[in-house]
């Protein structure tokens, strides 16, 4: 166990570049979110908003039982992203997409803060801070860690096929990649359960306050 934690931190320490290069791609994807909400006209922002209105009415009459499927649902979506970036990690081709789809998942996040934030002000901040906040600070360095993971496998796996003086033990990595992809796993099982029976009360509470 030891020596597994010494050989992963070694990996961490040697590939900090990768780390710090996701971490830079997320945030600009943040950036590129908020500064398409400010792109928007005024009638999209409004049709927009209508729907996210609709969204937070049907929010408040979630019951319990919901909820449980919810969690399924939500369980079953960051299965399924995990299973691409492991996938995408495996395969010399993956890295661009690797890389597309975090800053995605940045540039979501920085659109929904930047339109709940532009549209209903200080209301939106508040209800970030519930509704997207919470699960996050879980989610993104999982998928950050994951992302970064990925490309590391790939690179390892362009050395071993292009560069013939490098040999690895690939079955070795291969199975340290993939323990490490269901640890982070467990990370959003948590996440998931943070999201939908912690964050999802804390928003029915604050629009229950806002709207009544």
């Amino acid at each position: 166990m030891q020596q597994g934690v010494r050989i992963v931190r070694k990996d961490i320490q040697s590939h900090v570049n990768i780390f710090v290069f996701i971490f830079v791609l997320f945030i600009m994807g943040m950036v590129f979110g908020a500064v398409i909400v400010n792109s928007m006209n005024f009638v999209q922002k409004e049709d927009l908003f209508f729907y996210l209105k609709k969204f937070f009415e049907n929010t408040i009459d979630v019951d319990g039982v919901t909820k449980a499927t919810l969690w399924k649902e939500t369980m079953l979506y960051h299965i399924k992203y995990m299973l691409l970036l492991f996938l995408l990690g495996i395969s010399v081709v993956g890295m661009p997409i690797i890389t597309v789809l975090l800053f995605i998942k940045g540039l979501v996040v920085g659109f929904s803060v930047g339109f709940l934030v532009n549209q209903m002000g200080w209301y939106g901040l508040l209800v970030s801070s519930a509704a997207i906040a919470p699960q996050n600070l879980l989610i993104i360095p999982v998928y950050l860690a994951a992302g970064a993971l990925a490309l590391m496998f790939s690179l390892t796996l362009c050395r071993q096929l292009f560069i013939r003086r490098v040999h690895q033990p690939i079955l070795q990595a291969f199975a340290r990649y993939s323990m490490l992809f269901l640890v982070l796993m467990t990370g959003l099982v948590i996440a998931s359960t943070v999201e939908v029976f912690l964050s999802n009360s804390f928003l029915e509470m604050i629009l229950k306050w806002i709207y009544q």
